[in-house]
């Protein structure tokens, strides 16, 4: 494809050897970098997207697949961006095997809440009646990252916030020892309280969560 190969051959002239090392140790080195700084890739990725306008429209799917396959992380941040742009008010039902496909490879917090956000909570805003089926078995599975997408996804909901989902999802994943399910409650919680401070702080009241969830809760409260 065009421009896969256009964007790879971009970002191979402007790998910065000075920022590979830094930005690999702040994720834990689980992906290696061109080093190219968020700014800077996106200057670039959106160059040579407007050149591949068409292209990209019409094989989102696959390049962003092809995109999530490579080793360094700056084409995963495209590919999810593609996605973002791209399938938004375009989802098919199907289009769930894709977003646990991404969820599951090349796994960390940074792609993982980007992904819960804009992709699955997109996804389940236009198929509804697939919400209740996806979340529990997400919240079912031996995958921390899907349990954490779970938690999640309804981040940016604000007053359509299930709570529901929310607090049954906090309350399956509370007793977890897992430091990014824990963080990821309490932030479930925190956002929900922008839009409703009483019921999360009558939850975190009247149930038992580990310590860190319960400060991330209430971090912002009086």
């Amino acid at each position: 494809m065009n421009f896969i190969l256009a964007l790879e051959n971009a970002f191979t002239a402007n790998k910065n050897p000075e920022n590979t090392f830094a930005m690999a140790k702040y994720m834990k080195n689980n992906f290696p970098f061109f080093g190219i700084k968020t700014e800077e890739r996106r200057r670039i990725f959106k160059e040579i997207w407007k050149e591949n306008k068409e292209e990209v429209s019409a094989n989102a799917r696959a390049i962003a697949l092809d995109l999530y396959s490579k080793n360094e992380r700056e084409f995963h941040y495209c590919a999810i961006e593609i996605l973002i742009k791209e399938l938004k008010g375009n989802y098919k039902k199907e289009d769930i095997q894709l977003i646990e496909k991404l969820i599951t490879t090349n796994s960390w917090w940074d792609s993982v809440d980007t992904i819960a956000k804009y992709i699955l909570g997109e996804y389940l805003l236009e198929f509804p009646l697939e919400t209740k089926k996806t979340i529990e078995r997400f919240s079912k599975s031996d995958n921390m990252w899907l349990h954490r997408s779970a938690i999640l996804f309804q981040l940016g909901y604000k007053q359509k916030t299930n709570v529901d989902f929310l607090f049954s999802e906090c309350l399956n994943h509370a007793h977890s020892k897992a430091f990014f399910i824990q963080k990821a409650i309490g932030w479930a919680l925190r956002e929900y309280a922008k839009s409703n401070p009483e019921a999360v702080k009558e939850f975190v009241k009247t149930n038992t969560l580990k310590p860190l969830s319960t400060k991330e809760a209430l971090k912002n409260m009086c």
